[in-house]
């Protein structure tokens, strides 16, 4: 049986620092797509040499592995659609993500203001039934502040919240 610690045997070459930062890369794209600046973050946190990661990340860029624009339009979709986020709170998660302006600006350009009204109202929807047994003030205080939170203008937040509450108020099943 041979020893695991024995100082002598020997464990092959050292991994090549470049191949290192393309298996990071790799397994970084992997599960998802993701921004430059992300890939660039996760290299230099591997202690990847700065020019290995440019020239390694300037490649996966040449051949479409990394692309900022798809990434910042994939991101958008999902964030609005399933988090029902709005573009002011878009805008900044995009900056910080490290998208160029005019990308995002591209990317939040594709939301359709019906589509973002829909998914306040979808969201205020889904709150107001735990909501049932609250004072209406109350009740509106609360579901204005969650829209805010999701970077909703507070005119959209107050439109919306009052449209829902007034159907929901019109609801036989409706217990307060």
């Amino acid at each position: 049986m041979e020893s695991t610690s024995d100082p002598d045997r020997d464990l092959g070459p050292a991994e090549d620092p470049e191949s290192v930062a393309r298996k990071i890369l790799l397994d970084q794209l992997t599960g998802r797509a993701r921004s430059r600046h992300d890939l660039a973050a996760k290299l230099a946190q591997r202690n990847v040499p700065t020019d290995i990661a440019t020239r390694l990340l300037d490649r996966f860029e040449e051949v479409g592995l990394v692309d900022d624009a798809a990434f910042a339009k994939l991101w958008v979709d999902q964030r609005q659609s399933g988090r029902g986020l709005a573009r002011r709170v878009l805008a900044q998660e995009l900056r910080r993500k490290g998208i160029d302006a005019e990308v995002a600006q591209e990317a939040l350009d594709e939301i359709d203001p019906e589509d973002e009204l829909d998914s306040a109202r979808a969201l205020v929807r889904r709150k107001l039934r735990s909501m049932r047994g609250l004072e209406e003030q109350v009740a509106v205080r609360r579901l204005v502040g969650m829209l805010a939170r999701k970077g909703h203008p507070g005119s959209v937040a107050y439109q919306v919240v009052r449209e829902e509450l007034a159907v929901d108020l019109e609801d036989p099943d409706f217990a307060s």
